[in-house]
């Protein structure tokens, strides 16, 4: 009415793409391909199946031909990257990264592949939604169950459960889901948030700044990959390291503080 213009339309056309997009990302990720039987394939199971198709047929190849005398580019490559994922597992857990690489390595290397897909136009990033990161999560719970019972048989894997004090029973089962539920929702929500955070800039910029944004999708992508597999890795050791704590608490002397002289 006074000659200024009027930026609240501009503002909320901006806002509804942005909640417009919103929109697409989920039903991207919930459109059903194809069904098998009572089961719906929707296109986030249809890229993750591609990606262990990838990965699979890559390690594939990569490794038919390694040689001890004359290792090419791409075999200098690999192994630097399997010697940084056993670096990594031995500082956690010394001396067991022979056991534990096939499937911590393999879930850095995943999360990390699906985590960078959302860069390819169409595509959108598996663990964007919660469906992939819940399995996930579920996956790595009961490898923290498989591990440690592998590692201190059963009776004493179940029993650090009681230690030190049967009553903290209900503490630790619901410890154990917590941290399950939060695995998940962690991965998902930074995954989620990455990609709207990029349209938001997008939408707000423009096309001025691509490469600053692309390199801020790659970090916050490996990083968020590392830091799934290191928490699945520490609760791995947790597990794995169960009985040790149990016995340490069953060697000690007992508290006689109480008692009279």
């Amino acid at each position: 009415m006074d000659g200024k213009p009027d930026y609240s339309r501009y503002c909320c056309g901006r806002v509804q793409c942005l909640f417009l997009y919103q929109e697409i990302l989920v039903m991207d990720a919930t459109v059903v391909f194809f069904s098998l039987g009572i089961f719906d394939i929707t296109s986030t199971v249809v890229i993750t199946w591609g990606l262990m198709l990838l990965l699979g047929g890559g390690s594939w190849l990569a490794t038919r031909h390694l040689s001890v005398d004359n290792p090419g580019m791409l075999q200098t490559m690999l192994e630097g990257i399997i010697q940084s994922i056993e670096n990594a597992i031995d500082e956690v857990l010394p001396g067991r990264a022979n056991l534990l690489l096939p499937f911590v390595g393999t879930l850095w290397l995943f999360i990390a592949v699906a985590n960078l897909t959302g860069l390819i136009p169409e595509l959108h990033s598996p663990t964007g939604d919660l469906s992939t990161t819940s399995a996930l999560a579920i996956l790595v719970f009961f490898s923290v169950h498989w591990y440690g019972i592998r590692s201190s048989g059963l009776k004493h894997y179940l029993g650090h459960y009681l230690t030190p004090s049967p009553i903290l029973l209900p503490f630790h089962l619901l410890g154990e889901l917590s941290r399950t539920i939060a695995l998940a929702m962690r991965l998902f929500g930074n995954i989620m948030s990455l990609e709207m955070a990029a349209l938001l800039v997008l939408i707000v910029a423009g096309l001025l700044v691509p490469i600053p944004l692309l390199m801020l999708h790659i970090i916050e992508a490996l990083v968020q990959a590392y830091i799934f597999g290191t928490l699945a890795l520490i609760y791995i050791a947790g597990g794995m390291q169960s009985h040790e704590a149990k016995d340490i608490q069953e060697t000690l002397p007992p508290d006689n503080t109480g008692d009279k002289t």
